[in-house]
């Protein structure tokens, strides 16, 4: 049998975020998967609540934490990893593609000397690599088209699918941002939904339509019975088609421009200025076209 490992989701109602902690019960280890670190946009102040409640919940399990493990560079939430690589001394990770989105970011945040080689992280995946959560074996998915470095995490049974399937009440994930491509999109999905029908996914995001509580957790079985966008379009052509019209329609997340400017640099905040003060960097008229809010 595929091993179950234990998969607590968090759920950041600002992000509509969800963070994971997937641990293997028997040896007490576990991964942090896509720790929000708290940023007010209207106050410009940080804070580190969600990682904190993951890091007393990890103290309250009698967990120990072997790997912190990003998705993607975030567009809607700073990454908290070196928040809790300095409090628990894990590594941290992420796809090797980020390289292609550091030199991406680079030229419109104009970084001349900006390091766009991943160094960041202590660990880049490929395609195929593979690691354990204590004794459960993982391994990683090449999983691009919301943006180009994103991977999946697949953990035992549980697979850590981020922005590519929501819910199935909700679809799929956008496709619109620089880099992304809504045809590479359905290619990582049907990856995914090739899995086992019994693969429990968990997703980076939730909505909440129609006002209904919270929910991240489905399965391949689920997805391919019941997911409104791919029950619909059963071919590359038809879901582009339904996916750049969806997109067409939405206004960017109101952090992108100063999530990218984080998450590239592996979640790092700016460094203080002479003033003591820390400072965001944001172009302006970057992203022209998109819808307004």
């Amino acid at each position: 049998m595929t091993p179950q490992p234990e998969v607590t989701g968090f759920f950041d109602p600002r992000t509509w975020s969800i963070q994971y902690v997937v641990a293997d019960p028997a040896t007490k280890m576990c991964a942090i998967v896509d720790p929000v670190y708290d940023f007010d946009e209207k106050s410009g102040q940080t804070a580190s609540i969600n990682a904190d409640r993951i890091l007393a919940f990890v103290r309250e399990r009698g967990y120990t934490v072997e790997w912190i493990l990003d998705t993607h560079p975030h567009a809607d939430h700073f990454s908290a990893a070196p928040y809790l690589k300095e409090k628990t001394g894990a590594p941290t990770a992420i796809g090797e593609r980020v390289k292609d989105v550091q030199a991406l970011w680079k030229g419109f945040y104009n970084w001349p000397d900006f390091p766009a080689d991943g160094s960041q992280w202590d660990r880049l995946f490929t395609e195929g690599d593979r690691f354990k959560v204590g004794d459960i074996e993982a391994r990683v998915m090449f999983s691009p088209g919301h943006t180009l470095a994103s991977i999946t995490y697949v953990v035992g049974d549980a697979a850590f699918v981020h922005d590519t399937l929501f819910m199935p009440d909700s679809g799929t994930a956008r496709a619109d941002f620089p880099g992304g491509s809504a045809r590479v999109l359905w290619d990582s999905i049907q990856a995914i939904l090739a899995l086992p029908d019994e693969t429990r996914l968990f997703t980076g995001h939730d909505y909440q339509p129609d006002g209904r509580e919270p929910m991240w957790e489905s399965t391949v079985a689920e997805q391919k019975a019941g997911n409104i966008h791919m029950v619909r379009c059963t071919t590359q052509e038809a879901f582009v088609a339904v996916r750049e019209a969806r997109d067409r329609s939405l206004a960017m997340p109101k952090l992108i421009l100063q999530s990218l400017q984080i998450n590239t640099n592996g979640g790092r905040l700016p460094v203080p200025e002479s003033n003591g003060v820390r400072y965001l960097k944001i172009p302006l008229d970057l992203l022209k076209g998109a819808v307004w809010d």
